[in-house]
């Protein structure tokens, strides 16, 4: 059997577990969505805050947590240092003009 034959097998085969999986995900979101809901609404009762992705910077920790001036507390034209603040964005409050 060709190297390319095999490779487009395997191609395959993960192309149709993708499909599997995407066809699974719409198909239990229906079916959880008043778990979803309930969550929701325990989270926006008791406060909680964001969940927690990174732990380098204390401003990427709980991202609606933090201020504007946070990723510059050194100093205004500081550089960026912490890798976590790249993959990351603003909270949407921040960023919208009021």
């Amino acid at each position: 059997m060709r190297n390319s034959t095999l490779f487009f097998y395997c191609l395959s085969a993960e192309v149709l577990v993708l499909g599997l999986l995407l066809v699974h995900a719409s198909v239990r979101e229906g079916a959880a969505q008043d778990s979803l809901n309930e969550k929701s609404a325990l989270v926006k009762r008791l406060g909680l805050t964001d969940l927690c992705l990174f732990t380098e910077a204390r401003y990427t920790r709980h991202l609606s947590q933090a201020d504007l001036n946070t990723p510059f507390q050194d100093h205004p034209l500081s550089l960026e240092h912490f890798p976590s603040g790249s993959f990351t964005q603003p909270p949407t409050g921040v960023t919208q003009s009021r």
